[in-house]
């Protein structure tokens, strides 16, 4: 009996109207292929630096600025809501999928066509979504501009233009995708990234601008305070508060440099630790490979869509105790419990979204359980120790069905694979040339690590920003921007290999 089609293709002749990326119809040329990744990015830096038009920038409050790395935009701009719309859909459509919500089996490319254009309907409908609560709650247009269009037309306006600047990163993440390497999402995370990490160590201006520097204005970025303070205090003063300025002292502590190198090197080694299963062609007498399993199976998909997850918990509380309107909400409105946010900030100070923020460094949390004294938050032992518990649990668990969601909705499950296998004439020596019995094998082992991945991966993600990183750049954006530039590099090793042996394409996926 032939299966009713998913409901979703009734929808699928409006999403196909929508501005998309044609595929390419034949191989593009790895020269090509990096030409695209560079100009993309170069146009991403630039679209960093557009300002919203007609926002009082003095006035406005970021809702998103403890995910600002990792939501790949900036404060005020045309991107001041980066890559959140694109993650948000993409959680709503993997969960729907996964819980058989939506019936689309995405192993079939014609399912697979209407999940991806269905999706770009589904992040214009989160941009909207996204966009307007910021709007009427946050960004506030200025004073020459209402007088101009008036209150509702300024809104309007800024509204319009944030969409505009959300859906071309959204095009942008399109034309990495087919015609560049990698993803553009990642791609976008890690440039944003590096650059908070780099101004983080070797900002030598001072934190207050227009200051002159002294060591109660010291320089911003890590190396630079580090030998101010060396140079300018005796062996006295540093025994008397000078090393507690350089390790602990904001910002960008000396601490969180050293978690910075740390994170890095714990997920340099995790990447390169993988399990081989061997293959043989099955027409080619004495052709081997070996297929890959990797410890990080799951890649750093599942953190950055538990980060924005997070990210759009911590924005609904924020609307729901500070917005005029949804404060009057019964119950819900203006509840502490949901979350408390103190007067001009987008930091919960306490309620369900503090325990699910993250500590931000030992001194958020660590140095107010061991010195409640001198670094006291305003919260006991016992509430510190709770969030820390709570926040990587969330983190780990998360993580974990995410990386289930991924490998499921990405071809990586057992079966996609072994079909993948197969397709291109390889076998596991000793075991029959059956799609079957290859993905009995392969459901020894990618079940298993799919979720020791998601929990690893979880768990570094937690523990990075418990720690501490450069230029607040997150312990999540540390994670993702190491593993993306590990992954972009074998992404260029494999295009290369394709290049100079395109027999080789068929085995990666690649076109003809």
């Amino acid at each position: 009996m032939e299966e009713t089609p998913s409901l979703l293709y009734k929808v699928k002749p409006i999403s196909d109207r929508l501005p998309s990326v044609k595929r390419p119809e034949g191989h593009v040329h790895f020269r090509t292929k990096m030409m695209w990744v560079i100009v993309i990015l170069v146009l991403y830096f630039v679209m960093t630096n557009v300002f919203v038009y007609g926002l009082d920038q003095t006035k406005s409050l970021d809702l998103f600025s403890q995910y600002r790395t990792i939501m790949a935009g900036a404060s005020g701009t045309i991107l001041q809501l980066g890559i959140g719309p694109i993650v948000t859909a993409s959680i709503i459509m993997q969960l729907f999928v996964g819980a058989k919500i939506i019936k689309l089996d995405l192993t079939s490319n014609k399912d697979k066509a209407c999940y991806q254009s269905v999706l770009k309907l589904l992040v214009i409908v989160m941009i909207l979504v996204e966009s307007v609560p910021q709007v009427f709650g946050f960004l506030v247009p200025s004073a020459n501009f209402e007088s101009s269009f008036g209150p509702m037309g300024a809104k309007l306006l800024i509204i319009l233009q944030l969409c505009v600047g959300s859906y071309i990163v959204f095009l942008f993440d399109e034309v990495v995708s087919k015609w560049g390497i990698g993803s553009g999402i990642s791609l976008f995370i890690a440039a944003g990234v590096a650059q908070s990490v780099f101004t983080g160590a070797l900002n030598w201006y001072p934190v207050k601008s227009g200051v002159e520097m002294s060591m109660s204005n010291l320089p911003a970025g890590t190396i630079p305070k580090a030998i101010y303070v060396l140079m300018n205090t005796n062996s006295a003063d540093m025994a008397n508060g000078g090393y507690e300025v350089i390790f602990l002292g904001e910002p960008n502590p000396m601490i969180a440099l050293v978690g910075t190198v740390l994170i890095f090197l714990i997920v340099v080694y995790l990447e390169s630790t993988r399990i081989e299963l061997p293959l043989s062609h099955g027409n080619v007498r004495g052709a081997r490979g070996r297929y890959p399993i990797k410890l990080m199976y799951s890649s750093n998909i599942p953190v950055i869509l538990m980060s924005a997850l997070l990210a759009n918990v911590s924005m609904v509380a924020l609307l729901l105790y500070s917005n005029d309107f949804l404060s009057s909400i019964p119950l819900l409105g203006g509840n502490g419990v949901i979350g408390y946010f103190p007067e001009g900030s987008t930091t919960a100070a306490g309620g369900i979204a503090w325990y699910l923020s993250n500590p931000s460094g030992i001194t958020g949390w660590l140095m107010p359980i061991l010195d409640p004294a001198g670094y006291g938050n305003g919260h006991s032992v016992v509430q510190n120790l709770g969030h820390v518990v709570i926040f990587g649990t969330v983190m780990i668990m998360g993580s974990i069905m995410f990386a289930k969601f991924w490998v499921q909705t990405t071809n990586l499950g057992p079966d996609a694979v072994a079909r993948q296998i197969q397709k291109s004439g390889m076998q596991i020596p000793g075991f029959r040339r059956d799609p079957r019995v290859l993905k009995r094998v392969l459901e020894r082992y990618i079940p298993t690590i799919t979720i020791l991945s998601g929990a690893l991966i979880g768990a570094l993600a937690a523990g990075a920003d418990m720690i501490g990183t450069t230029g607040h750049a997150t312990g999540t954006g540390l994670l993702l921007s190491v593993g993306i530039l590990i992954h972009l590099y074998e992404a260029i090793g494999r295009e290369q290999m394709m290049e100079m042996n395109p027999i080789m394409r068929g085995f990666f996926g690649g076109e003809d």
